[in-house]
């Protein structure tokens, strides 16, 4: 039907309806007018309202705005608008004074928490407080027990008596050949307590002084002028020393003016008591005037003795002084090794029978000499060498005529030979040198043989000396078996067997002793002189002045920030490190044996102290001290408070073990202008049981900064000023270490509390040797025939760095004060090596190697900066230094050890309260 309306209206017709088409159009077209009528209404209206909305506020009349917001006091104008106003402004005052409530109770609430913090923290320190008080308390009570049941009580110093200013005259001996210290010394000049006082005259006021030999009267002024025990007070004075000799024989008095002199000295009084007559020798020319001059009471020291002159453990045997005014050059002294040189023994000398000798020229003390001499076997000695020389058998070099002109000596005595240099070239290249005795016995000892022995002791070679009979220099005090071999002449057929059976070992042995003598009682005038004084205070037992400590000067510096705890140094696993209470710094034990030592063991002491053992009261190494032993009495069931309660468990390491008492160790730590490394490194002892306390070595002339806090360890730090820049300083023995342990530790070292405490135990128990952890060795360089430094990772270590080792204070003086100069001067050159020079030091005293802990190789803390030893010329100046140390003490004193103490925990079963004990391995 569409169809055909469609065709329809094309065609101009009529429809089928019968309605014309143009009814039909008006009506579409209606439609679609209305649609667009809509369509404009309802598009464009309200994009018109909305234009006007927006544009029609913007007015500047405000009175004109029709739509935009009302103001306060408008909305207001209605009076329930008002009071809900009024409502709004009440709430919003109230909410902000709640607001200041709440915040004010905020801080309130704060300051109190703080308050309960400091409260907790105060009652954690009464706890701290209360716990070192019962364990003083707990220690007094035991000590108290102790001395009771010694029943010894604790005794206090005499008081010092000064002497009258006249003595009280006492019997003179019948004759002064008789005369000994309990009939011709006065003790109660030299009380125990008198600290020894020495007055020294001056010869210069005196005419025979214009006569003395210049050099050594330089040199003895010098040594007095530094030695501990001259006074200017003769009136407390326990010996006066006067200095008669080397003579020069021109302008020498004769013995009656110099007998007068000695007898008008002040404080003579009629018998010359508590004198000491010094006459010293520095050639072999003999001068033993003396023997013709009355000396009373007084002591003679010399090199130059008569049988009828000589009285045993009154007067003193001297060495000759040759190094008056210098030093001895290490350097050009020959190494102790090879052993066996290129002869096997030589002599050089005559013998003059007619020289003219002070013995024959005035009186003697005895009218005469009473008997005949004895047999003369230098005939024999003579045969028999050159006998042995002519065998071949060994090389020897025997001379009984001097190829110049001889020495002067006294009648039988043989004769030195040539210079002194030509001598010593001579016994640079033996092993043994002969000495033969003078033929006369009567002569126990002349300045010639003093001078052989001086020599031979100086390069090396052991002495042999021919003839009991001698009075060797210092013989009441000195075993000079045991560096020097004493023949009868009788057995002169067997002494090239005897020389040939010797071991390299005992060789090696005897020789090293020679050394230390040389060095400690021969080589200077200081030393000459120091050990004159030292035999006469061992003879009447006054125990010896305590060698000076280093004063610390103490930098101010603020401490109170807390130190906090690495968590690496808490790290320790089940070990319990320390006792649960904490203790309070405490010193070790004072020595007690100042007293007896000199009468006990005065041949030890004087043949095996390393270094001049008259300047140190003890030796540090005993098996048992009195001191450290409270008490060792048999059957009192009292143990060394160090000891274990049982051996193993919880009770060996509360109680530190051992069989020395419970002590604490001091920390010395060297640092240069590394604050905050050494902040951190302080920070990690925090906590560290039996620190007594920690001495920070500032080795900087920059001091530091003003601002540092330093941290609270719970233990003193003390910092101490040094002088100048130095690696000695590391070893300085500082008077504010008050324990025998020393911590060396550099401000880099990184190491664990367990590992630090397990040093410990171990030191405990060789408190001789050096205990460490990183180990180093020196090995033999063949193409270039030297000693090389390694620090390669090796089975084997002959050194302990000692920027992480332990060591005993004594050690430190024997460093700063005994060791030679010249290998702290080395230090000082290559700011190096101090490390291996405490190494060296250590295993020439003990002869022993250092012990090495744990398996840690090194101890740098990761991400410190770099340290000295990353250096490039760092390992070829150590390689300097050892070669260096070798020539000045010889020989290597280094020794290898492939022995290691490790922590392991047994495998046995324990009760579950008991923690596992230490393992050495």
């Amino acid at each position: 039907e569409l169809m055909t309306g469609y065709t329809m209206l094309r065609n101009g017709g009529v429809g089928n309806g019968g309605q014309p088409w143009v009814l039909r159009w008006s009506s579409r077209i209606r439609l679609t007018w209305l649609s667009f009528t809509l369509f404009i209404i309802l598009v464009f209206f309200p994009l018109i309202a909305h234009y006007y909305l927006t544009t029609i506020d913007d007015a500047d009349d405000a009175g004109k705005r029709i739509f935009g917001p009302r103001t306060g006091n408008e909305l207001c104008e209605v009076k329930h608008v008002q009071d809900l106003c009024r409502i709004r402004e009440s709430v919003s005052e109230e909410l902000l004074q709640l607001e200041a409530k709440r915040q004010e109770l905020n801080s309130e609430i704060a300051k109190l928490n703080l308050k309960i913090e400091a409260c907790k923290k105060s009652i954690e320190n009464a706890k701290q407080d209360l716990l070192q008080l019962k364990n003083v308390i707990s220690q007094t009570e035991h000590s108290y027990k102790e001395l009771m049941a010694q029943n010894q009580p604790k005794l206090s110093l005499p008081i010092r008596l000064l002497p009258d200013k006249d003595d009280a005259t006492f019997p003179m001996p019948k004759s002064n050949r008789n005369c000994r210290l309990h009939n011709c010394f006065d003790y109660s000049r030299c009380p125990l307590t008198s600290g020894f006082p020495v007055y020294v005259y001056n010869s210069d006021d005196y005419p025979f002084g214009s006569s003395l030999d210049p050099l050594i009267k330089q040199a003895f002024e010098a040594t007095v002028r530094t030695n501990v025990y001259v006074t200017e007070n003769a009136n407390i004075a326990c010996v006066y020393i006067i200095l008669v000799g080397e003579m020069q024989e021109p302008v020498m008095p004769k013995p009656t003016e110099l007998e007068q002199q000695l007898h008008s000295l002040p404080y003579w009084r009629t018998d010359g008591h508590n004198h000491l007559i010094i006459n010293l020798s520095r050639k072999s020319e003999t001068q033993n005037f003396i023997y013709n001059i009355s000396t009373g009471r007084a002591m003679v020291a010399q090199s130059t003795f008569y049988d009828v002159q000589y009285r045993p453990g009154f007067d003193i045997v001297v060495s000759p002084l040759v190094h008056a005014m210098s030093e001895p050059n290490f350097l050009e002294i020959p190494p102790q090794v090879p052993v066996k040189r290129k002869y096997l023994f030589s002599f050089q000398g005559e013998k003059i029978e007619s020289l003219r000798s002070s013995l024959q020229e005035v009186r003697s003390f005895e009218e005469e000499i009473e008997g005949n001499a004895p047999a003369d076997y230098d005939d024999r000695i003579i045969t028999t060498l050159k006998a042995v020389q002519d065998s071949k058998l060994d090389f020897v070099l025997v001379e009984f005529t001097c190829k110049n002109q001889p020495k002067a000596s006294l009648p039988t005595e043989w004769a030195l030979c040539g210079e002194r240099d030509d001598r010593l070239e001579l016994l640079k290249l033996s092993t043994f040198a002969l000495i033969i005795t003078p033929g006369d016995t009567r002569l126990v000892i002349s300045a010639g043989c003093a001078m052989r022995l001086f020599e031979a002791l100086e390069v090396g070679a052991i002495p042999v000396v021919l003839g009991e009979q001698v009075q060797l220099p210092y013989n009441d005090v000195i075993r000079w078996n045991e560096a020097a071999l004493i023949i009868p002449k009788p057995r002169i057929t067997e002494v090239h067997f005897l020389l040939r059976s010797i071991s390299d070992n005992d060789l090696l042995a005897m020789r090293r002793q020679g050394r230390f003598l040389w060095e400690t009682y021969f080589s200077t005038s200081d030393n000459v002189f120091s050990t004159v004084l030292a035999i006469i205070r061992t003879r009447i037992q006054i125990p010896a002045a305590p060698i000076r400590e280093e004063t610390a000067v103490e930098i101010p510096h603020r401490s109170g920030k807390a130190a906090g705890t690495d968590p690496n140094m808490a790290d320790n696993g089940d070990l319990d490190l320390g006792p649960v209470e904490t203790e309070p710094p405490y010193a070790s034990p004072k020595y007690l044996r100042n007293f007896t030592l000199t009468a006990m063991d005065v041949y030890r002491n004087w043949n095996s102290a390393p270094g001049p053992f008259h300047l140190f009261p003890y030796t540090p190494f005993d098996p048992v001290l009195p001191s450290e032993a409270k008490f060792l009495g048999s059957g009192t069931g009292f143990r060394p408070i160090g000891g274990g309660a049982g051996g193993s468990g919880k009770e060996f390491q509360a109680a530190l073990g051992g069989n020395v008492p419970r002590e604490q160790f001091t920390v010395v730590m060297l640092t240069y202008e590394r604050e905050e490394v050494l902040m951190n490194s302080l920070e990690r002892l925090n906590g560290l049981p039996y620190l007594n306390k920690v001495v920070v070595v500032w080795n900087s002339p920059k001091l530091p900064s003003e601002d540092l806090l330093w941290p609270d360890i719970g233990v003193p730090i003390m910092v101490v000023r040094t002088e100048k820049n130095s690696l000695n300083n590391r070893f300085l023995p500082w008077d504010e270490i008050e324990t025998e342990a020393i911590l060396s530790i550099d401000d880099d070292a990184h190491l664990r509390h367990d590992e630090i405490m397990f040093g410990f135990r171990v030191w405990r128990e060789a408190r001789d040797r050096i205990v460490g952890f990183p180990g180093r060795y020196h090995a033999w360089d063949i193409p270039h025939q030297s000693w090389l430094y390694n620090s390669n990772y090796s089975c084997e270590l002959s050194m302990v760095l000692t920027g992480a080792a332990f060591f005993h204070k004594y050690y430190a003086y024997l460093y700063s004060y005994v060791m030679p100069q010249a290998i702290r001067d080395m230090v000082d050159e290559y700011i190096n090596c101090e490390d291996i020079a405490m190494n060296f030091l250590v295993s020439h005293l003990t002869r022993k190697p250092p012990i090495k802990v744990t398996s840690r190789w090194t101890f740098r803390c990761p991400g410190c900066p770099q340290a000295l030893s990353h250096d490039d010329s760092h390992f070829h100046e150590r390689h300097k230094c050892i070669n260096f140390f070798v020539k000045v003490y010889g020989y290597m004193p280094l020794l290898y050890t492939q022995f290691r103490v490790d922590s392991v925990l047994f495998k046995t079963r324990l009760p579950h309260d008991k923690t596992k004990c230490f393992k050495f391995i």
